[in-house]
């Protein structure tokens, strides 16, 4: 992909490329570090139009479960690239302890974050320290206010090293938000999970761990390979959407309408999966 080169062709400004660029660049570091689910992007494309509008689309792979997610973005539905900017985000399993620092709620510890970075990093050092010690108990063993649940989810995001380099460059560039620190080149997923981590524990600025998947596939398969579709979930989906029609505040008209495509829709479904022999 050359965004110059194509900008180019299509008559695009110097600042419109640039803005794509940006995008490119921060819709990927957020879906590899802003949000830390276990699948780690391989591919990334970014659709856009003369006028400068885009919407990109990336999928990860974990590699222990052997599933993929899809994020989708789309220009006009981006008000923040750190809060809440995907328009969906695609998977068919939900996962607990999500390091989402994307969330609304997540708001209070991204600005930690930010104010750690202006302490320097020899600050830093002192409290990464002190939250795993060596031959000594760790802070966090020593704070009540979390549960269990919250304290596997520690040991497990704790980073072992985080990049120093890249918290000096922090340090003298002095971003002025959480996208402008995770912007910076080599601000990746344990540098930002590290300061999430000490802003939670050290000053009580909780990140999210709220997995941000936001839609899944009820039927079928994501990979394109058609298999057969299991009929009676299928009809028990329809007899519930069919309720749910019924039940909604809406004319007569369009109730009838949306019945009429949804027992289409499953019609066309049985016809191309005809029922097989069960044993």
């Amino acid at each position: 992909m050359d965004l110059e080169r194509d900008g180019d062709a299509l008559g695009l400004s110097s600042s419109k490329v640039d803005l794509l660029k940006y995008a490119s660049r921060m819709a990927a570091k957020v879906d590899n570090a802003v949000i830390q689910c276990g699948y780690p992007l391989y591919h990334h494309t970014i659709f856009y139009s003369e006028e400068g509008s885009w919407a990109i689309v990336q999928q990860g792979m974990n590699t222990k479960n052997r599933r993929a997610r899809r994020y989708h973005w789309l220009s006009t539905n981006v008000r923040s690239f750190v809060v809440e900017p995907h328009t969906a985000i695609v998977c068919d399993q939900v996962h607990r302890h999500v390091l989402n620092m994307a969330a609304k709620e997540s708001e209070e510890c991204r600005m930690q974050s930010v104010k750690l970075v202006s302490d320097g990093t020899k600050q830093i050092k002192n409290m990464m320290r002190s939250l795993r010690p060596l031959g000594q108990s760790s802070l966090y063993d020593w704070t009540e206010h979390v549960n269990e649940t919250e304290r596997l989810a520690f040991v497990q995001y704790l980073p072992e090293k985080m990049n120093w380099e890249a918290l000096d460059r922090a340090y003298n560039l002095m971003p002025r938000d959480y996208e402008g620190l995770v912007s910076i080149s080599g601000i990746g997923p344990a540098t930002v999970r590290g300061l999430a981590l000490i802003s939670d524990i050290i000053y009580g600025k909780k990140p999210s761990w709220r997995d941000p998947v936001k839609f899944s596939f009820a039927f079928g398969g994501k990979d394109g390979v058609p298999f057969p579709v299991d009929r009676r979930s299928y009809d028990e989906a329809v007899e519930v959407l069919e309720g749910i029609i019924a039940d909604a505040e809406l004319g007569n008209k369009e109730q009838l309408q949306a019945i009429r495509r949804l027992r289409w829709a499953s019609s066309q479904v049985k016809a191309s999966n005809p029922p097989t022999e069960t044993r």
